[in-house]
């Protein structure tokens, strides 16, 4: 079937859908919705059997949905309606919650229901739920509703609130003031459940260091306590804040009213305030863990759940040595875990942008990007796995790729490109890795394509070697299995010795160092250049400026039509 997304976003659900519906052989177009106008227009040239809406924060013209089966993806229960529906189901504790397909009338969420799936709410981030539960559930409901769309006799059924069935009701958008934390009376799990369900939009707004700041990335403290509302030590990126009954972390702060409006970590925002706080080294019961290693027999694992899966030069300088200090360990197998919502995304785009030389910061984060790259390439000692739980993209794909073996979970999409970043060339040693693993044909179509990508078609091109699980917590277990019977099979020292022939063959071909400069100097240019597209792009991403128009990758709608105007 022809199927047109229309979605405020091209985010990580609306991507999810995009895979999953092409690999069941549908022909699938995106048009972002920027006004009636042009989605009018989008469907008068695609012409689609099926009109999909998985992301919206607005009604469909009449016009559309009048002529044509739209589908909405609303993530709450049958019966919910508005939109704070993950941000209610939050605040309310629901212990089960949901994703509803339903078709698009003239009420917002009010038509007639095509399919729904639930799912054990976790104690996590909105964004967490987001990028994992609410998408798993959007897939099983949107694929049920299309089969059944494409069978032709089946009738949705309508919104019946008098069906027991039916839990959830009609909400209005949740507020600050009922996310407002009051720090005299709220005990922990009440603060986490608040900025929780504000994570990462629109954090929840409060006073901190005498100025009003929007809080996101908060996690619990297990043994410190203080004054209730003081801030009361600090660790790496984050500030510990004591609650009635403990204390809470905050990773991120946004202050909209500073000279950078955007999400940074805390302890940038407040650094003023917080220089006489006591500085405390995270352990596996107390601070801000956004490193840590633990051993299972011959296996270390280091995790790196970095916020939204930024990777700024501080950052990936910690992670190299904490992933050289676990090489010395007496081990044969290092997995790199990741965090279960990213494994990276390369750069951190909000610290360049606040930097004061963005083409400076721009710099010495590649560079120390490419630092743990090369650290894990000349890995000796170890076999190496990187244990992709969440998604990857940019730069973050192509580090995966450095280590011996990538595990993919099922439901991981990939983005291995750098060029809707104003054409940035990209580094992390991918012209070596790319020939090396996936061939020459397609590491070619990989630095040209600009699309997601799912498990399957990166299993094919050789960018992950093996893909299993679909829940996080299976993903993770299996890992740990695998990476046991990697570590014990008979045949590891000769694959051990196989793999440092084979690196010293490279290297004498040509040195990892000849592809890293030359990596560098198309990044120099990106940087330091004449051509300001990677500035322009980096800045519209960190501000979230809206999209004027659909990049023609994903509008394929647009491409015959932008072709005849060329040509006219």
């Amino acid at each position: 079937m022809r199927i047109l997304f229309l979605t405020h976003a091209f985010n990580s659900l609306t991507q999810r859908l995009y895979v999953e519906l092409l690999e069941l052989g549908h022909d699938i177009s995106v048009e972002l919705d920027i006004n009636d106008q042009i989605a009018i227009e989008a469907v008068q040239l695609y012409q689609p059997d099926l009109i999909i809406a998985p992301f919206l924060k607005r009604a469909i013209p009449p016009e559309i949905w009048q002529q044509h089966v739209c589908l909405v993806v609303h993530p709450g229960i049958r019966g919910d309606r508005g939109p704070s529906a993950l941000d209610w189901a939050i605040l309310n504790r629901e212990s089960r919650w949901g994703v509803t397909v339903l078709q698009a009338n003239a009420e917002m969420d009010a038509g007639d229901i095509w399919a729904s799936a639930e799912f054990h709410r976790r104690a996590a981030s909105k964004a967490s739920l987001y990028r994992n539960e609410v998408t798993d559930a959007a897939v099983r409901a949107v694929l049920l509703a299309v089969e059944r769309f494409q069978s032709g006799d089946y009738r949705p059924e309508p919104l019946d609130y008098s069906d027991p069935q039916v839990r959830g009701q009609l909400r209005p958008r949740l507020t600050q003031a009922e996310r407002a934390i009051d720090w005299r009376t709220d005990d922990t799990l009440t603060v986490l459940r608040k900025i929780r369900s504000a994570d990462g939009f629109p954090g929840v707004r409060d006073r901190l260091a005498g100025r009003e700041l929007l809080l996101y990335d908060t996690h619990p403290e297990g043994s410190l306590k203080g004054e209730p509302g003081a801030l009361i030590a600090r660790c790496g990126p984050a500030v510990c804040r004591a609650t009635v009954d403990g204390a809470v972390w905050i990773g991120h702060l946004r202050d909209r009213h500073a000279e950078h409006p955007f999400k940074l970590p805390a302890t940038r925002v407040i650094a003023d305030a917080i220089q006489e706080l006591p500085e405390i080294v995270a352990d596996r019961h107390s601070g801000y863990r956004d490193i840590w290693y633990e051993e299972q027999g011959a296996v270390g694992y280091l995790h790196f759940p970095f916020y939204n899966g930024a990777m700024g030069t501080e950052q990936c300088t910690r992670l190299r040595a904490a992933y050289v200090q676990a090489r010395r360990r007496d081990t044969r197998v290092i997995v790199l875990m990741g965090g279960p919502d990213f494994w990276s995304n390369g750069m951190h785009l909000n610290l360049i942008e606040a930097a004061e030389s963005a083409a400076d910061e721009s710099w010495q984060n590649i560079n120390a990007m490419d630092d743990l790259a090369r650290e894990i390439i000349a890995t000796r000692t170890h076999l190496t796995v990187a244990a992709l739980q969440g998604n990857a993209g940019a730069g973050g794909v192509f580090l995966a790729r450095a280590a011996d073996e990538v595990w993919a979970r099922r439901g991981v999409v990939l983005n291995p490109h750098y060029k809707d970043m104003g054409n940035l060339y990209g580094s992390e040693y991918w012209t070596y890795l790319m020939p090396r693993y996936a061939g020459t044909e397609n590491a070619e179509r990989i630095a040209r394509a600009r699309l997601p990508m799912g498990v399957r078609e990166a299993r094919s091109l050789g960018l992950v070697d093996a893909s299993f699980g679909r829940a996080v917590e299976a993903f993770a277990a299996e890992c740990r299995e695998r990476a046991t019977s990697l570590a014990g099979v008979p045949a590891y020292a000769a694959r051990l010795e196989y793999k440092n022939k084979r690196r010293d063959a490279d290297e004498h071909n040509k040195p990892l160092e000849k592809y890293r400069e030359e990596e560098l100097a198309q990044m120099y240019r990106n940087f330091y250049g004449f051509d300001p597209s990677y500035h322009v792009a980096r800045y519209n991403f960190v501000y979230k400026v809206p999209k004027s128009r659909t990049p023609l990758t994903i509008a394929h709608h647009r491409r015959t039509a932008e072709r005849l105007r060329r040509i006219s």
